[in-house]
């Protein structure tokens, strides 16, 4: 059998090539597509370079890892779906940009009624931001700023927001600042021309922000010291807090005396056993040591857009079906201050 699935090619853009599909294996299960999400930033962050350099012998790589659909067939060992039953998918290599794909079960989880194909494909995504904030421990009342507001970091905004606390969210795309307001947050911060400090310091009423949360790749040094000096201080002049890294951010900064008492951490991903292949294909780990695993974050985040309180559909700009894949990946490549949300059909 074939499929169809979206690749992109040595000069930086979209293309919809035939391949065929891989073997079904023990613990895996085939689903038939209805909706994938673009993740440009992990995606597509090569595209820019590539469209400014090309590179004749690469060949068209497969992407995506987001994706929802119908279980088409089940391979030996799945014990947790029936053909029929409609899912949400997640994983590189497994829930890319096609008409048709194979995942594992571990890293497929059912779908509510009420939830729909598309707002089910931002489940890896809510996964990740989810994981985040975990990672962050929000405390109910505390003031939290989420820098870098594309898919995930929207998701991590409103994840505070549930959490509780007050958010704000920081960017240079104004379409991006009015989805953050749209999705719960206080305020927000233009990067490129208003000053975080003073807007933090009267948003929190003098406190200053518990916990910050970077959530873009490349360069983030500039982003982490308006986070840092937006940050609560002691007497004796030191800040404190939480600043989360999310994203595939590189970071120069002082320790010691140079930062003062504040936390650095990092979440990888959408919690335990994801790239764990036995764990992938259904070989659990123990829960009273491995509580929020991948798949049961994949649930949590389902079952919070179900009940409304997690908003993803506003997110979404665009449409595009696969045979259109190169205008799905034109969109977000030279438009990032329009498009953020893309959906691909089949």
């Amino acid at each position: 059998m074939k499929r169809k699935i979206g690749a992109v090619d040595g000069k930086g853009c979209g293309v919809c090539i035939v391949e065929d599909m891989p073997e079904l294996k023990k613990g895996q299960i085939e689903v038939e597509v209805a909706a994938s999400l673009i993740s440009p930033g992990s995606e597509l962050g090569r595209c820019g370079h590539l469209r400014k350099n090309p590179n004749q012998n690469i060949s068209p790589k497969p992407i995506g890892y987001a994706n929802a659909g119908t279980v088409a067939q089940i391979g030996p060992g799945v014990t947790d779906f029936k053909v029929g039953q409609r899912v949400a998918c997640m994983g590189a290599g497994y829930a890319l940009h096609a008409d048709r794909v194979i995942v594992p079960q571990n890293l497929s989880v059912l779908i509510p009624d009420d939830v729909s194909f598309e707002e089910a494909a931002s489940t890896h995504l809510a996964a990740t931001a989810l994981h985040a904030l975990r990672r962050t421990v929000p405390l109910f009342g505390e003031y939290g700023m989420v820098v870098g507001l594309g898919l995930v970091g929207q998701l991590c905004l409103q994840f505070g927001r549930l959490s509780g606390c007050h958010m704000t969210g920081m960017d240079k795309y104004a379409m991006r600042l009015k989805k953050a307001l749209e999705g719960g947050a206080e305020t927000t911060i233009d990067a490129d021309i208003e000053d975080s400090m003073a807007i933090t310091s009267s948003w929190s009423q003098g406190y200053g922000l518990d916990f910050g949360i970077i959530s873009f790749g490349g360069d983030a040094s500039d982003a982490f010291k308006k986070v840092y000096r937006s940050m609560k201080k002691t007497p004796d002049g030191h800040h404190m807090g939480r600043i989360t890294v999310v994203g595939g951010a590189q970071i120069s900064h002082g320790f010691g005396a140079g930062l003062g008492n504040v936390d650095i951490r990092s979440a990888a991903r959408t919690g335990p056993g994801y790239h764990d292949e036995d764990y992938e294909q259904g070989n659990n780990y123990p829960r009273v040591f491995v509580e929020w695993d991948t798949k049961r974050n994949m649930a949590e985040c389902l079952n919070t857009i179900d009940s409304g309180n997690l908003l993803v559909s506003h997110l979404y700009t665009h449409k595009f079906t696969l045979d259109n894949f190169d205008q799905a990946v034109d969109v977000l490549v030279e438009a990032p201050d329009e498009a953020l949300g893309v959906v691909v059909t089949p």
